[in-house]
Formats: C-alpha cells, structure tokens, sequence
C-alpha cells in the first residue's frame, strides 16, 4: 500500500455484509479502482454481521495487505438496519459513502457522489427511478415510496436506495440522535440540508442470494411510516369516531322502527353477522397497526446499543 499525504482530505467508504462471499474481493476492488481516481484518501470500512460463510476470512486476507481496509466484527447478526448505521457512526472522513456490498449500487456511483459533495451538498443520496430487478418487486417498492411520501411529516426522497454521500456535518448530527433503530432515509431527509440526488438504474443481482425477504421488507416499510408519520394514527382516530358514529345512528333508527312496526318488523340475522364481521375486521387491522407503533415506542425506550462489537481490525 501508497502512503498518501496527510493533508488530502479523507473519504470514508462504509459497505455493510453479510454472507457476500461471492462479492466481497470484487467490490473492495472496484471500490480501490474509483478511488485511485480521485484525489481523495480513503477509508474502507466493511461491518460484517455474522457470516456464516468465507467472507470475513476474504475480507481478513485483503485487510492484511491493505491497511485503508477496516472491519468491524459484529457478535451476532443485528439486522439490515443497526449494523450499517453503527458503521456510519464509526467513520472518520470529511464525508461518508454508503453502499449496499451485493453490488447492486455500483461501486463507479462513488464519483457521481463525490462530484455532488464538491458541488456543496451536505447529503447525496442515490435514486433507482428503473430497476433491473422483477416489475412486480419494483412497482411494489415504488408505490410505497409514494405513499410514505405522501403522509410523512418530512419530504423524503422517493425511489431512495439508502445509498449516497454525507458529509461529516451531518454525521455529527447522526451522532447525537441516538437513535437504537433508526430509518436512515427519513433521517437524512429530517436533517433538513439540500440534498443532491444521484439517478442510477440499479443492476440485478448477479452473484450470491439477496438477503431481503418479506420480513426484512416490512420490517423496513412499517418502520418509515411509525418513524416519520402520524397519518395512520390520525386515520385510526377519524375512522373509528366515525364508525361510531354511524353505528349510533344505524342502532336508533333500529329503535325507532321496532317501535313503530312492533310485530312487522323483523331485524335478521343477515345484517348483524355482516355489521359483526365488518366492525372485527376494522378493530384487528387498527389493533394491529396501534401495536406497530407501540413496538416503535418500546424500541425506543429499551434504548439498546445498535450492535455488539466482536473485533475490530485496523482501527488502529
């Protein structure tokens, strides 16, 4: 490895893994390619969360021939959320980058990042307006974009990756956050600096299998919308008044002609299981919602670290 002066400014480059064996020596490659290109130093920090195949022994070799490479080993897997945000919070450059380690945020973005750093912006994010990945998959992501935008209390960036640049202000702020389970997205868009956007058409996954599943994907929609919106709360509260409301209404106009048409009058069965059916249904989906955002709130209040440090190598 170079010895490069000290008075270049330094890049942090934050790549979250796990089981990326077929990836890792690709992406820390591609990733030294941009960068030699630029004027910049740098940092590489990769945080594996508990592989259970050959990556972190890959990224150990490559470690040992280059120092810019540094790993965080986490004691057990804490999720696509914690990990890469604890990595971003261990960075030390004047600006950290952000990018996914299966490829699919192509590593030659670094420069497009830069390029809008250099322009002024505090925060650059990444945006798939296409997708190489299944339609339904991505008509799926890109309605749910709309519809976070559309209730958050902040506006987000749509069709965000997660991906971007951000500069060393901003991660300070991160810093004081503190938050256990954060979404990253809505953060950055909370802070308020302008941010650059950066269009891409992200690639398909070529080598490994990709880790999200319906959980992992929910997980992350729900906790934008109990994070950066009271919407459905708002919802929960319009609707079930009424409800109320009209349940109030239908009960006395029931009343009154019972009492009118005493002996010709017949209420049914039909119209109550209907009535019961309905009005259950509408409790479990609001019941269920409410729950969302007390799981939220106890998160929050258990105040856990965002992982469990295993080792780490070349931080010194």
């Amino acid at each position: 490895m170079t010895c490069e002066p000290s008075n270049k400014k330094l890049i942090s480059i934050v790549t979250p893994c796990f089981n990326e064996e077929d990836n890792i020596e690709e992406l820390y490659q591609r990733i030294a390619s941009v960068m030699e290109k630029t004027i910049y130093s740098y940092e590489h920090i990769c945080i594996d969360n508990c592989s259970t195949d050959s990556t972190l022994t890959k990224l150990k070799r490559l470690a040992s021939i280059d120092k810019r490479l540094k790993i965080i080993v986490n004691a057990r897997n804490f999720g696509h959320i914690r990990s890469p945000h604890h990595a971003i919070l261990q960075s030390t450059g004047d600006a950290c980058i952000l990018i996914a380690s299966d490829l699919q945020d192509p590593p030659e973005i670094i420069s497009e990042f830069i390029a809008k750093w250099e322009q002024g912006f505090k925060s650059v994010l990444a945006v798939k307006p296409e997708s190489e990945e299944p339609s339904l998959m991505f008509s799926i992501r890109k309605f749910y974009y709309r519809l976070i935008t559309r209730i958050s209390e902040t506006p987000l960036i749509q069709n965000a990756t997660g991906a971007g640049l951000f500069d060393k202000v901003v991660i300070d702020i991160l810093r004081k956050i503190d938050d256990p389970y954060p979404y990253f997205r809505g953060l950055i868009c909370e802070i308020g600096f302008p941010i650059g956007i950066v269009p891409f058409t992200q690639p398909r996954r070529k080598k490994g299998v990709t880790k999200n599943n319906f959980y992992t994907l929910y997980d992350m929609a729900i906790l934008g919308i109990t994070n950066h919106s009271k919407v459905p709360l708002r919802i929960m509260a319009i609707f079930g008044f009424s409800l109320s409301i009209l349940s109030l209404i239908t009960a006395f106009i029931f009343l009154i002609a019972k009492l009118v048409f005493w002996n010709d009058f017949q209420l049914g069965t039909a119209p109550i299981l209907i009535g019961v059916f309905f009005f259950g249904s509408v409790q479990a989906f609001f019941i269920g919602l409410l729950g969302e955002y007390v799981s939220s709130i106890h998160t929050q209040i258990r105040n856990l670290p965002l992982v469990i440090e295993l080792e780490r190598i070349n931080f010194d």
